[in-house]
C-alpha cells in the first residue's frame, strides 16, 4: 500500500491535495483559490514554514526571494544537502552607494 503525500496550494496556502506519489511540487487549478498554481510538497512547505518563523543563522535567509526560500526548503527536506551547502551571496554595491567600511 502507497504512502499519500500531501501537497499545499502556494497561492492560498490553504488548500492541500493527497497524492499517492512523491514529487517536490505539482501544478493543478486549486478548487479553494480557482487559480492554476504550485501545490508544493507539504514537508517541504513545513520547512520553509519554520524557516520563517526562526531563520537559520547559517544563511541569509531574509535575501533570498520566496522561490530561492522554497529551493532551499525542497533541497534540505528531498535530498542529502545540509544548510552548509547552499552559499548566499552578498550583492556588489552599486555605483554611488556607500558600502560598510566607506
Amino acid at each position: 500500500m502507497s504512502r499519500k503525500r500531501a501537497y499545499r496550494c502556494l497561492n492560498c496556502l490553504e488548500h492541500t491535495v493527497s497524492r499517492e506519489f512523491d514529487t517536490s511540487h505539482l501544478s493543478v487549478t486549486c478548487p479553494n483559490c480557482g487559480s492554476f498554481e504550485r501545490f508544493v510538497n507539504d514537508a517541504v512547505f513545513q520547512q520553509f514554514r519554520a524557516f520563517e518563523e526562526s531563520p537559520p543563522a547559517e544563511i541569509d535567509w531574509a535575501r533570498l526571494d520566496r522561490t530561492e526560500k522554497l529551493v532551499v526548503s525542497e533541497r534540505l527536506v528531498r535530498s542529502t544537502k545540509t544548510l552548509a551547502d547552499f552559499d548566499v551571496v552578498k550583492e556588489e554595491a552599486t555605483a554611488g552607494e556607500a558600502t560598510a567600511g566607506d
